[in-house]
């Protein structure tokens, strides 16, 4: 898959575009996907996804914008997965957010990008506060060479398939919703860092991996699979969160505890996804009552992952 920033080369081809944050690339997501690339193919256009780096409400309100589902890393990686060729990243700027909604269109979807196709939801808008809308979008649509369809949104059970639905499951610790939302357990990606060492000195080695947000849209103690260490996916316990017991820095950490595994995986990029949330992060009065609570969370992990197994 093709990813492209800012100005693009005028040879690219015109695209068959959906625009959007695509935050987790869920079940609501991946049916518009299927759309976009199905309609591409019988046009002869490239299917192209226009997201925003960083995200709107990262922009204009940092302190109460949503956790992220997945970086723009693992963004990558699923759409490239749901066959889309291209992704175009926009910089969300002040200038760019200051842009008018017919400003946007000319520019950025027709004389950018050469939008002959645009797929949106049902409740889009864009542009300047907000301004533009799905009857704008029509009206410029033959001054511009585009055909505009709108997606209905997609439901399990009654309830609108949603990144803030995700986030709420994930919040909840209810990791099977989560899942069915999904389609896929829930995993955080990222490169084993070196940390305090101190799992080895309680005797449970951890493979500290790093975030590249540090508010993840879930905290806890939690049974896991962890894909990215040799060709077979390893079992082991992980505890999400700010590690009361160690420090008061308040800082987000991801530490995992393989097990049946010895060996160095410094620099190693894994992927840790949650399959079951044992309990919550607490405080514990000593490291002695930590490593005795660390070795009943192995147990737990175990007898989760050993039923999982022979479901």
């Amino acid at each position: 898959m093709l990813l492209t920033h800012g100005a693009c080369d005028a040879t690219l081809p015109p695209v068959a575009l959906t625009i959007g944050n695509f935050d987790g690339i869920h079940r609501g997501h991946q049916a518009m996907l299927e759309r976009l690339v199905d309609e591409a193919r019988k046009r002869a256009l490239v299917s192209c996804v226009l997201t925003f780096e960083p995200h709107p409400r990262e922009f204009f309100a940092p302190e109460s914008a949503p956790t992220r589902l997945a970086s723009l890393r693992k963004k990558f990686e699923l759409l490239a997965a749901h066959k889309v060729e291209r992704l175009h990243v926009q910089r969300f700027t002040g200038s760019f957010a200051a842009l008018e909604p017919t400003a946007f269109v000319e520019r950025v979807l027709a004389k950018r990008l050469k939008t002959r196709w645009l797929l949106i939801g049902e409740d889009f808008r864009f542009g300047a506060k907000r301004a533009g809308d799905l009857a704008l979008l029509k009206s410029l649509a033959g001054r511009y060479g585009y055909e505009v369809e709108i997606m209905p949104a997609v439901t399990r059970a009654g309830t609108r398939v949603s990144s803030s639905a995700v986030r709420a499951a994930l919040a909840a610790g209810d990791l099977a919703s989560a899942e069915a939302l999904l389609g896929r357990p829930y995993g955080i990606s990222g490169r084993v860092v070196h940390g305090r060492k101190l799992g080895r000195k309680l005797g449970f080695a951890t493979a500290n991996v790093q975030l590249k947000h540090n508010r993840p849209p879930l905290t806890g103690i939690y049974a896991v699979r962890v894909d990215g260490i040799g060709a077979v996916a390893r079992s082991g316990v992980a505890s999400l969160g700010v590690r009361p017991t160690i420090t008061a820095s308040g800082r987000s950490v991801l530490e995992v505890h393989l097990f049946d595994f010895s060996g160095d995986l410094y620099a190693a990029h894994v992927r840790v996804e949650f399959l079951h949330k044992i309990r919550d992060e607490e405080k514990y009065s000593d490291l002695d009552a930590l490593k005795a609570q660390i070795a009943r969370d192995c147990e737990a992990a175990k007898g989760f992952l050993l039923e999982h197994r022979n479901a």
